[in-house]
Formats: C-alpha cells, sequence, structure tokens
C-alpha cells in the first residue's frame, strides 16, 4: 500500500513547515503529522511513515543551513521581538490564532501593546520569505497607518536588517525563513 503522489507531496510539504518553523518541538510535529497521515492517508501507518518524513525533513534543512551566514533573518527578527518586549509590549510567538494571542495580551499588567505571529504565518514565511506581524494596541484595536508604535516597530525592524511595510492592518517583513533547528 502506498500514498499517491499529490497526497505524498503534501505530507513532505507539512513536515517540511513544521520542522522548518524551529518553534514546533518533535512531539509537536509527530502529532501533527501523525493527524495528517490518519486523515489523508488512512491506508498508511502514520508510526512508520511519520518518523521517514519528519527525518527527511531534518536532513534537508540540516543539508541547506550548511550555507547559512552565521546571523540569519530570524536571528535579528528575534532580536527585534525581544527589544519590543524590553519595550513594554507583549510578544507572542508561533501562536495557534489571534484569540490566543489576546489571552496573553489581556493577562498582562500595563502591556504598551501586542506584537504577535501564528503558526500559518511563520508556515507562509518558510515557503514564500514573509512573516505577517500584528500589532495591536493594548485594547486589541489594530494600529494605523502613523501611529508612533507602528512607526517605532518598523524603524526597529528596519534597523535590523529586515524591509517591512504595512498593509492592511498587519506588518509585512521580508526575511528568509533560516531558523536553526534541533530536534
Amino acid at each position: 500500500m502506498h500514498v499517491d503522489e499529490r497526497t505524498a507531496r503534501e505530507l513532505r510539504g507539512l513536515a517540511r513547515v513544521l520542522v522548518r518553523s524551529g518553534y514546533a518541538d518533535h512531539a509537536a510535529i509527530t502529532a501533527a503529522l501523525t493527524e495528517a497521515v490518519s486523515e489523508d492517508a488512512p491506508a498508511m501507518d502514520p508510526d512508520a511513515l511519520v518518523p521517514l518524513l519528519i527525518g527527511e525533513a531534518v536532513m534537508d534543512l540540516s543539508e541547506e543551513a550548511k550555507g547559512w551566514p552565521e546571523a540569519t533573518d530570524p536571528d535579528r527578527l528575534d532580536a527585534v521581538l525581544d527589544e519590543l518586549q524590553r519595550l513594554g509590549l507583549v510578544v507572542v510567538r508561533y501562536t495557534s490564532d489571534h484569540h490566543a494571542a489576546r489571552q496573553v495580551l489581556e493577562a498582562a499588567e500595563q502591556p504598551r501593546g501586542l506584537v504577535f505571529f501564528t503558526d500559518t504565518d511563520v508556515w507562509h514565511a518558510v515557503d514564500f520569505g514573509m512573516l505577517e506581524l500584528k500589532l495591536w494596541h493594548p485594547d486589541t484595536a489594530n494600529v494605523a497607518p502613523g501611529e508612533p508604535l507602528l512607526e517605532d516597530v518598523l524603524a526597529l525592524l528596519r534597523q535590523h536588517g529586515l524591509p517591512a511595510a504595512f498593509d492592511e492592518g498587519r506588518i509585512e517583513v521580508t526575511l528568509e525563513w533560516h531558523r536553526r533547528v534541533t530536534l
């Protein structure tokens, strides 16, 4: 029994973005792929297929990472996010959705605002070189063009060599998603 080419490609693609995200641990990757195999390839044994999918994705990433610069765009992004935290913003990385990010914001004491991105934002960045950052005021309202909070965040991104533009309620950061991963 084997899986059709399209499903195999989709499962390899899912393994690729999960591994390359650099945020999901081995257990989370295994759980997500096991669920996908069970749904999309029910004739396959997830216990046999999932480790192969993860192994292939890790090997591909390890080989590619040999050619990366010492400091990568995600390293620079982390520096920006750390600085924003020091400035009083709540930072939520790789969250499931905006509801989860809002809960973290609401639990914070006197936040200056919220910067967050979701797991699917990272997966998009892995494949397309653009990460969407959401920037909210403490009351959960989106920032608007020209507001000092937005201008400060855009300036900080640019200072760290990350081109960014505000478009339709989000900050689009152009970057190569080269995050080093240890699973």
